[in-house]
């Protein structure tokens, strides 16, 4: 969430920003009234509050003189009431503000590209050249049908489209995948948890997905009554219960920053992807990531985006997958995030780079709205800054390595530092369907 002392002290400042975000002049220009009228109402409430106190101090001084004090009692209770009013309309005014800030994004960082969509996203760099082959590539969804590994006809009769079986080598393979992911982040100087895989509205709300977004996941519904939410939320990402671990927490400074990882589910409904990327495993209902979050001190924050962007792309490498790295353009971001960086994996068959990792800055954005605050050496409080980034996503690194890794007479070669995952296996061959 924005600080909304920084939109009403630097409004025009604030207005260029998140236009070039798609927000129009007129949000903030509401914004600022309501939050004008709010703090005005507040005021009259908090002077009638002093002045009643003050009564109150008059009245009972009265009553131990013996005297009368009937008239000050009365005006008092009218007092009463108009703060009564006062303090609702100071409530009410405060939702509706709350309302428009909690479906602002971020502001843009200073150097992120402008433009409304990705085609405005910039190349930062690139690790080795495309890979290349004497025959014609095919495509992973192909690869995985031809050896058994993976199965999308049975998956689609037992949960519909965006599913898929990992078979024998291929349950094997994705399993490697992300051991190696969790062991390589540990080493980098992060933590493995295993979190909640179901969160609440709170939790939600604390990461950014709500309220903007509720129609991009799954919310679980109470059966007595299938209208009727249950508050509980599939996650779309292990960025939500990670960031949400340290909500409403104050941590210690000379801690900072805290780095952790999880692999998990992740859960999302695709709203809006219709027609695009129904085959193979790139955009999925369900799919396995692992993922990194960081919490640090704001005067660390950028150093820390490039440590964890370099950490991503560490994971490729020793995979011996092509990538690049592309700066997302402000309409291209995440809604939280000041800037983010999406490293992009070669897909021969594609004859082109997918995403495979996001690695945002999020600043103070998800902290003010969880409350994740430090206390300095000072013994003052400030807000933390949060970053996240996939470390990697599971099932799209397993598309890279069958495409990059695929042989001529259709069997994959293992990466060599995946083998000792794969109980030494070093090529997967067709395997047999189950029990045919």
């Amino acid at each position: 969430m924005l600080d909304i002392k920084v939109i009403r002290e630097k409004l025009d400042w604030a207005k260029d920003k998140l236009a070039t975000r798609g927000v129009k002049p007129e949000e903030l220009d509401e914004l600022v009234e309501i939050d004008k009228k709010r703090r005005e109402t507040l005021n009259k409430s908090e002077t009638l509050k002093q002045k009643r106190n003050e009564v109150s101090d008059q009245i009972a001084q009265a009553k131990r003189n013996k005297e009368d004090a009937s008239d000050a009692i009365k005006q008092m209770r009218e007092v009463g009431k108009e703060i009564k009013e006062l303090d609702k309309e100071v409530d009410e005014l405060t939702e509706k503000q709350n309302y428009i800030l909690l479906r602002l994004p971020n502001f843009p960082a200073d150097g992120v590209p402008v433009g409304p969509d990705e085609s405005y996203n910039q190349e930062v760099r690139k690790w080795n050249e495309p890979t290349k082959f004497d025959f014609t590539p095919k495509p992973h969804w192909e690869i995985g049908t031809d050896l058994n590994i993976l199965d999308w006809d049975t998956a689609a009769k037992v949960s519909g489209a965006r599913f898929a079986y990992y078979i024998g080598a291929g349950a094997m393979l994705e399993r490697a995948v992300f051991n190696f992911f969790l062991n390589e982040n540990m080493k980098a100087g992060y933590t493995e948890v295993i979190p909640p895989y179901l969160v609440n509205r709170d939790s939600m709300q604390g990461t950014g997905q709500f309220p903007k977004f509720t129609e991009d996941v799954y919310t679980i519904v109470d059966n007595d009554d299938p209208d009727k939410p249950r508050e509980l939320t599939l996650i779309p990402t292990a960025e939500v219960p990670l960031v949400n671990y340290f909500r409403g927490e104050i941590l210690d400074g000379n801690k900072l920053p805290v780095n952790v990882t999880a692999l998990s589910p992740a859960f999302r409904s695709e709203a809006g992807s219709a027609g695009r990327d129904t085959r193979g495993l790139i955009r999925m209902h369900e799919f396995r990531k692992v993922e990194m979050v960081k919490v640090v001190k704001p005067e660390n924050s950028w150093d820390e985006l490039d440590k964890l962007t370099k950490n991503a792309g560490d994971l490729l490498e020793k995979l011996g997958l092509p990538y690049h790295v592309v700066a997302l353009s402000t309409g291209d971001a995440s809604f939280t995030s000041a800037q983010t960086f999406d490293l992009e994996v070669w897909m021969p068959a594609q004859d082109k780079y997918r995403e495979i990792s996001s690695c945002s800055n999020c600043t103070d954005f998800q902290a003010r709205r969880a409350q994740i605050r430090y206390r300095d050496e000072d013994g003052k409080l400030h807000l933390a800054h949060t970053l996240n980034g996939s470390g990697l996503a599971v099932g799209r690194t397993v598309a890279a390595i069958l495409e990059n890794y695929q042989n001529e007479d259709g069997s994959v070669t293992v990466p060599d530092v995946l083998v000792p995952y794969m109980n030494g296996m070093k090529t997967i061959t067709k395997q047999a369907k189950l029990g045919k």
